[in-house]
């Protein structure tokens, strides 16, 4: 038999004397409350109570909660219902967590009422059997607000561009097979010209400005078609759509700039200045290949600046879901799904992952070394993790600057037995037999 083996765990026992719980629904909340009885040792007395979910009773509750000298409260995660429980709950003084109901429901043979799950949910906060979930800041939530919602216009307005390039296919004009953006300045002309009337290929291809202009003859063959006055009127509704969102947009990326320059970590600190100087939360992660300003302010809009709520990067990894969990059973293990995680983190580094696959840098070669053997999805969520391990450290160090490792880091730093293995392996998928002999 193989010894035992010893193991490092993190929990502690731990036991809160006066704890609170809260399972929330739209428009209540079941309260629940443990404390030791005051006359019978080691008797806790439970009290389970409604709360509607207004700012006046919640305030109430606080109060009530506060009076009672409560040490912790746990919030379920109900949807978006939570909300007003915690911050109001936190404004008053108290020391509120949100937890996950997947972690606190999953007890077979318990009936399911909403008076038994608020006293279980006060029974697993007296034992400390929770953990909290991340809920950042005041100021950080504020953001994050406004760059969902910049993130949600953007989808609305290319749905919108995508319902006009349907029609324009519906009308035979194949425009977009040419011009690799029919919303520019040359696309846009010929389409406000079309909406006007003219339908005569020639004159719309001489709009075309710049490198377009080179194509003219493709152009007048694609802009030959059956474009009629009912195109013209969709397509002229669906336009005012699509500048109408453009103009909320940019209103929010201006407010998005403005919350960020009144948060001292995320913009730059004054007083020094040179290579060496530190920069600010946004501009250090600009720096990272593939990261733009906008992607980079909503990625510290999901993550906030403090990683302390992340003691390292694994942790933010695994928060994010980004690290594929390990399943074991018996002698066997295999990897299972990464999860849901946050979809607007997971989006911004997606979209950064695809962007550093077409360039000459270290995780550009990362992800090419990937895709072949993992396919394109597994290596773009591979390198989404390296990003986000990049990004932790960058926030955690404010002097950390980004450096890439060069594309050629794997051929410099691999081994020679390590090369011979990988050149034998690739000649024995393509059906060679190989047989390695030192040189004289």
């Amino acid at each position: 038999m193989r010894p035992p083996q010893e193991i490092d765990v993190d929990e502690r026992e731990e036991v809160v004397e006066r704890v609170a719980a809260i399972d929330v629904a739209k428009t209540s909340g079941k309260v629940c409350t443990r404390v030791p009885h005051l006359s019978t040792p080691g008797r806790r007395v439970t009290k389970v109570w409604d709360v509607a979910a207004t700012t006046a009773s919640i305030m109430e509750l606080a109060d009530e909660l506060a009076r009672q000298r409560i040490e912790r409260v746990v919030v379920e995660s109900t949807s978006d219902y939570w909300r007003p429980f915690v911050y109001l709950l936190e404004a008053r003084g108290l020391h509120v967590w949100l937890v996950n109901a997947r972690d606190v429901k999953q007890v077979p043979g318990r009936p399911k009422t909403d008076r038994l799950d608020a006293v279980w949910l006060a029974k697993l906060n007296e034992r400390g059997m929770l953990r909290p979930s991340f809920v950042p800041p005041a100021e950080i939530r504020e953001l994050r607000d406004y760059t969902r919602l910049r993130v949600d216009l953007v989808e609305d307005r290319t749905r919108y561009k995508q319902r006009i390039e349907k029609l324009l296919e519906d009308s035979l004009i194949k425009v977009s097979s040419v011009a690799s953006d029919i919303f520019g300045k040359s696309g846009r002309a010929m389409l406000d010209a079309l909406i006007a009337g003219e339908r005569d290929p020639e004159v719309l291809a001489e709009m075309a400005l710049g490198k377009l202009r080179s194509k003219h003859e493709a152009l007048v063959a694609a802009l030959t078609g059956r474009f009629d006055d009912h195109h013209g009127e969709l397509i002229s509704m669906l336009l005012e759509q699509v500048d109408a969102l453009s103009v909320k947009i940019e209103t929010l990326t201006t407010r998005v700039e403005q919350l960020l320059a009144m948060i001292p970590a995320a913009c730059a600190p004054g007083g020094e200045s040179g290579p060496g100087a530190p920069l600010g939360a946004v501009a250090r992660l600009d720096e990272i290949t593939g990261i733009g300003v906008t992607a980079a302010q909503s990625i510290i809009a999901e993550v906030g600046l403090d990683m302390a709520q992340f003691p390292t990067a694994a942790h933010l990894v695994s928060w994010a879901r980004l690290s594929p969990r390990t399943m074991q059973s018996g002698a066997k293990s295999r990897s299972g799904k990464t999860g849901k995680g946050n979809p607007y983190l997971k989006r911004a580094l997606a979209e950064a992952a695809a962007s550093i696959a077409r360039t000459d840098t270290f995780l550009g070669e990362r992800y090419r070394r990937l895709v072949k053997r993992r396919g394109r999805l597994k290596a773009i969520v591979a390198i989404s993790r390296s990003i986000l391990v990049i990004v932790w450290h960058l926030l955690a160090d404010p002097r950390a600057r980004f450096k890439d490792l060069g594309p050629d880091f794997y051929a410099r730093t691999a081994t020679s037995q390590r090369r011979v293995r990988n050149l034998v392996h690739q000649l024995e998928v393509l059906g060679h037999r190989v047989t390695i002999s030192p040189a004289a």
